[in-house]
């Protein structure tokens, strides 16, 4: 399973560079408090049940092990300690600035609202390694992946199959030119909010495609050949892309005004 330095490493490098493209507006103290959450934050619990076990076996070991087996995962992390931790990383970011111990271009601590966003992303990013990389790549997680896929024999070409993904892919690319056309007069940003939109919901007609194929229909029918799409892009989308947008919707605005930030 992944230790320290994985999950360590990947946080801070996604954080950097968050960083160095946000023109600081993702500042030191999103990076540490994202790298925090996404190396220590779910494994609060295993530490507890380390703790415990130093005890031998009793009430704490069995405590500690309780408190791992509900801490360790991607939403209870964050309905359980999201909130108490987002107190606690607000006050960290401000004890970190008024020592200089660690810069801001903002000049002012993390928000709750702000450390929030950054401990579920923390959650996610960390279980986005755990989920590829454990338990000798036969976690829950993984082996739903693979499974809506077609590995029973050569999965057979359906004509239908081949049209509904056709015509989804070519919505796809079709629609961004459109929507990023020279002649368009929508500012760059619009233009990036609607292609966003745009692919959510192609991405939401294909997921729909093989839900119904995989799991609708009976017998059950290869959606797209033999891949496992259904199961990459749900991953993707949760472990991926949400802990990103959970970034940036942490990042202050371009408008920053210090003295409208709440401490």
């Amino acid at each position: 399973m992944p230790g320290p330095g994985p999950h360590l490493m990947y946080a801070m490098g996604s954080g950097l560079g968050l960083t160095t493209i946000s023109n600081g507006r993702f500042s030191p103290h999103h990076t540490l408090t994202y790298t925090v959450n996404a190396f220590f934050g779910p494994d609060i619990g295993s530490f507890s049940e380390w703790i415990g076990s130093l005890f031998g076996d009793g009430p704490a070991d069995t405590v500690g092990s309780a408190v791992a087996d509900l801490i360790h995962h991607p939403f209870y992390y964050i309905l359980i300690l999201g909130i108490p931790l987002s107190f606690l990383y607000s006050r960290i970011s401000s004890f970190l600035l008024q020592t200089h111990l660690l810069d801001s271009i903002s000049r002012v601590p993390l928000t709750k609202m702000q450390c929030f966003f950054l401990i579920s992303a923390g959650s996610f990013t960390h279980f986005f390694l755990d989920h590829l990389f454990e338990e000798n790549g036969k976690t829950t997680t993984y082996t739903w992946i693979l499974s809506t896929g077609w590995w029973q024999s050569r999965a057979p070409v359906n004509p239908d199959a081949v049209v509904v993904v056709s015509i989804l892919c070519a919505c796809l690319i079709g629609g961004f030119f459109y929507l990023n056309r020279a002649s368009s007069s929508n500012s760059i940003k619009k233009k990036s909010y609607q292609s966003m939109l745009l692919m959510v919901s192609i991405a939401s007609l294909y997921c729909l495609w093989c839900t119904i194929q995989i799991y609708w229909i009976n017998p059950r029918r290869p959606a797209v050949g033999e891949e496992a799409d259904l199961g990459v892009l749900v991953f993707l989308a949760v472990y991926f892309f949400l802990p990103y947008c959970l970034c940036i919707m942490s990042m202050y605005p371009k408008d920053f005004d210090s003295n409208q930030i709440p401490l």
